[in-house]
């Protein structure tokens, strides 16, 4: 009698995939998601309430500022730059440290499939996962702020920034993934790196930016950053940018080839299970 045939890497990350996306959506770490998703529809909320009973329009310099204006601002500011990187850390940190903490990564690696295969289909089960609940509330942000009549003008940005969206976490993620799978204590040198290099790097002249995921994510988003003097600064002090084919060059090369070295470093480390 043959033995069966181990299913190849793609069956393999797609049983995983299936595996770990209720797993997700059902966790703790949701739960968290959501109340970070959420404080930006919150604010939205108030916004058009306060708008609703008259409350005097957002001016700045005596310029006012308009319901795309706020939006381009808390997507540069909430979205892009907070809920994404954080969104990364935590979960892609976890993808292989919370099997090793449950005890539970031993039982994946005693199936007759590669281990690679394991992280690339927790990552896909992670990016679902977080667009799922990320994009949705964007959108309502969306629709919560800006006025009907500027709808068709503007919905053409607002599917960018939701593609945009999808490519930070997707990179985010992965190179999460690949501190995750390859170094002790993940979470911590995650947060380092998107909350204490990253924003000291972009703040350097030079070409230390360069090694930011932040840099290049930037350089795709300046048509959300609306124009008026609200965000003048901010858009001199941004001004130094690569061009948009440049920077989702250099994030799918991050992309892919994190993901490539965290299957390989999940394929070659041996797990310790503390008792």
């Amino acid at each position: 009698m043959s033995e069966k045939k181990a299913p190849s890497f793609a069956t393999a990350a797609a049983r995983i995939f299936e595996l770990s996306l209720g797993e997700m959506l059902w966790s703790r770490r949701t739960i968290f998601m959501a109340l970070v998703v959420g404080g930006p529809v919150i604010l939205a909320i108030v916004a058009r309430l306060l708008q609703a009973s008259g409350v005097p329009a957002l001016r700045v310099n005596g310029v006012r500022v308009g319901g795309a204006g706020i939006f381009g601002m808390m997507m540069w500011v909430l979205f892009i730059r907070f809920i994404v990187p954080v969104l990364g850390v935590f979960y892609g940190t976890a993808l292989i440290a919370d099997e090793v903490e449950d005890k539970t990564i031993t039982y994946l690696f005693t199936r007759p499939i590669q281990r690679g295969a394991v992280l690339v289909g927790k990552y896909l089960a992670y990016l679902i996962c977080t667009t799922l609940v990320v994009l949705p509330s964007v959108v309502i942000v969306y629709f919560m702020m800006v006025p009907f009549s500027d709808v068709p003008s503007t919905f053409g940005l607002l599917l960018k920034d939701l593609g945009i969206l999808a490519i930070g976490l997707a990179a985010y993620g992965a190179l999460f993934a690949l501190t995750g799978a390859a170094l002790k204590r993940p979470l911590v040198i995650g947060l380092v790196f998107a909350f204490g290099w990253e924003q000291v790097a972009l703040l350097m002249p030079g070409y230390l930016k360069r090694f930011t995921l932040a840099y290049y994510i930037q350089a795709l988003v300046p048509h959300a950053m609306p124009s008026d003097s609200t965000t003048s600064l901010l858009q001199a002090f941004f001004r130094e940018q690569p061009s948009a084919g440049t920077a989702l060059f250099w994030l799918v090369v991050v992309l892919g080839a994190s993901l490539f070295f965290a299957a390989r470093a999940v394929e070659r480390r041996e797990y310790v299970l503390e008792q």
